[in-house]
């Protein structure tokens, strides 16, 4: 059987969100999924930094000297 829909639930400050079913969306292999990608991965990259900057999370070492 094929797959013809999904719905997704998130977790919202520890609330359950959902389901969240969506009306459109991209599948695999449309050509604006790398561009897409990469916009969320340099979004999610930015709110990291600023919760480290706030102290809220802290780097763990692998090694001594390694960067966190």
């Amino acid at each position: 059987m094929c797959v013809s829909s999904v719905n997704y639930s998130v977790l919202m400050n520890y609330d359950r969100v959902g389901p969240i079913i969506p009306g459109r969306g991209l599948r695999q292999g449309d050509p604006l999924s790398p561009y897409l990608f990469i916009l969320v991965a340099e979004g999610l990259t930015s709110l990291f930094h600023q919760t480290v900057e706030r102290g809220d999370v802290h780097g763990a070492r692998i090694c001594r000297g390694a960067p966190e």
